[in-house]
């Protein structure tokens, strides 16, 4: 697992780095997606998750969902669009699950993407992803997580 700044990033992973987003794929065409540790570090506690609903559909470089902390209020951006084909209710209940456990109990949403094959060359590997996000981090001014 890398590890950058003090936060980790699990090599299983796919990244789209400038949006401090992760997917995995779930081995039945669809795919999970949910923030990075550093994502919710330089957002801080979150308070609020508002998801697009199940069979939404979600356009490629859009909002899959609306987080808010006591900083910070923006949209979850997703490299790959598709249809919502679940949504992390317990997130919607509980928010800072995502700070407590961004790759577990935190993710965002489950997504049936379009055009998955085209979209996945754009992401970084995990175990490649060190080098990007030290140089995402450097230019954002972030000192890294849990300081």
């Amino acid at each position: 697992m890398a590890n950058v700044r003090g936060c980790n990033l699990p090599d299983e992973l796919l990244y789209d780095v400038a949006n401090h987003i992760w997917f995995q794929e779930t081995g039945d065409g669809n795919v999970k997606v949910g923030m990075t540790a550093v994502a919710t570090a330089m957002a801080g506690r979150l308070v609020a998750f508002t998801p697009k609903g199940v069979g939404k559909t979600v356009k490629p470089g859009k909002s899959c969902a609306t987080v808010e902390s006591g900083k910070w209020v923006g949209p979850a951006k997703v490299a790959a669009g598709g249809e919502v084909v679940a949504v992390n209710e317990a997130m919607a209940a509980n928010p800072s699950l995502a700070n407590a456990d961004p790759y577990g109990e935190g993710w965002l949403v489950v997504l049936k993407p379009e055009e998955w094959d085209a979209v996945k060359p754009t992401l970084v590997p995990g175990a490649a992803v060190a080098g990007p996000y030290e140089e995402k981090m450097a230019a954002d001014g972030f000192a890294g997580c849990g300081g």
